[in-house]
């Protein structure tokens, strides 16, 4: 069928509305019910809408922004603290994971490159999940949202090196210059970053605080332009919008720009689980269930366990490790960027493609019952956990 994007929009926004409703009298998560709304009407469910590329294009934004808000519920001293704990457990816990997949792949008869690519896949959990899921009260100077930003941030420059190694065409290899290039860049865009909102940003909102619509357009003219010129210097644009927000979050105003995106962040983040939900071949996937059962199942087990002990080895309370480590104990957006890129590639084969994906989806939606019906979170079903 033939859909335009007005057509598009009208059937994912009525749709997510209609089964939103269904999903809260069932007392179901939103996400499961914006996932499903993609499997039934995406090309591979009823074919309803078939013209994906925009759709998903678009939902990326939803990303930018949540690392845009992200950084301005962070204090930058905060942070800095938090990554030094963060980054011994960042690098073991990754370790740990991409073993796990290498290891269960070969175990279902992939080759050695596509295992090398599962376990890559496997090493990150969902910076959107993982957010998303935590109160604002919580993520706002408290020391879980810091500490779980901190791991998050530090998976996501893994996620970067892996790439990098990927868009070389060669998994044993890496583009050396181009990982320099990004190491010393990194630095200097934060600089930048920071002299800018120092010496023009802040007074241009100083000067013009009182004009709501010109600050809306401000942060998201700063959030987009970050994110533009992270890309430029070969980092990810989410890595760019979290330097605009932790540059931005020592301004009074900070709070009140966060309230402000909050809405057309939500709006960007539908079209993104409703995007996944859509791209998942449902023809394939015979061929890969039990596999993908058995992966999904021992990352939902293994990083809990993991993230607990390291926690907890770091002199964190056991409360706080389990809570940690179900918040982050599924895989990552990142990792079906890494599919993208190394099916591009011709590194793996469509079985292992969909074998990522499936556990993928799996893991976003089992993680997120799991936190949803026993930890304080913004949509939980029960009055008592809820927290926005």
């Amino acid at each position: 069928m033939h859909d335009t994007l007005f057509q598009s929009f009208v059937l994912i926004f009525a749709g997510a509305a209609v089964i939103a409703s269904l999903a809260l009298y069932t007392r179901q998560p939103l996400l499961v019910a914006y996932i499903a709304l993609g499997a039934l009407l995406g090309p591979y469910g009823t074919g309803v809408i078939t013209n994906l590329t925009l759709v998903t294009d678009m939902s990326h934004i939803g990303i930018i922004f949540l690392l845009f808000l992200l950084g301005l519920d962070m204090q930058p001293k905060a942070l800095f603290s938090v990554l030094k704990k963060a980054t011994s457990i960042a690098i073991i816990s990754s370790g740990i994971f991409a073993l796990t997949g290498y290891g269960i792949g070969h175990l279902f008869g992939f080759s050695h490159m596509e295992n090398l690519i599962i376990g890559m896949a496997m090493m990150f959990s969902s910076t959107i999940i993982g957010i998303k899921l935590l109160p604002t009260t919580v993520l706002h100077h408290k020391h879980t949202g810091e500490l779980m930003v901190g791991l998050l941030l530090l998976q996501d420059f893994l996620a970067i090196i892996c790439l990098m190694i990927l868009y070389s065409g060669d998994v044993g290899e890496v583009n050396l210059s181009q990982l320099g290039f990004t190491l010393v860049t990194l630095p200097l865009l934060a600089l930048f970053a920071y002299c800018f909102v120092r010496f023009v940003l802040l007074r241009l909102i100083h000067k013009f605080d009182r004009f709501h619509e010109y600050i809306f357009l401000l942060a998201i003219g700063w959030c987009m332009g970050c994110a533009e010129l992270a890309v430029l210097a070969g980092l990810s644009a989410e890595i760019g919008a979290f330097i605009a927000g932790i540059t931005l979050a020592t301004s009074p105003i900070s709070q009140y720009i966060a309230i402000s995106l909050k809405p057309l962040r939500d709006f960007f983040l539908i079209l993104f689980f409703f995007s996944l939900g859509a791209r998942f071949d449902l023809g394939l996937l015979s061929d890969v269930l039990l596999a993908s059962v058995v992966l999904a199942a021992a990352i939902l087990v293994i990083k809990p366990l993991v993230f607990r002990f390291l926690l907890h080895r770091q002199s964190e309370t056991v409360g706080l490790a389990w809570d940690i480590g179900f918040r982050l104990g599924q895989i990552s957006e990142f990792s079906l960027l890494i599919v993208f890129v190394a099916s591009n590639a011709a590194l793996i084969s469509e079985k292992a493609s969909v074998l990522i994906q499936a556990t993928a989806i799996i893991t976003f939606l089992v993680s997120s019952y799991i936190v949803i019906f026993n930890y304080p979170n913004p949509i939980a079903v029960s009055d008592k956990l809820r927290r926005d």
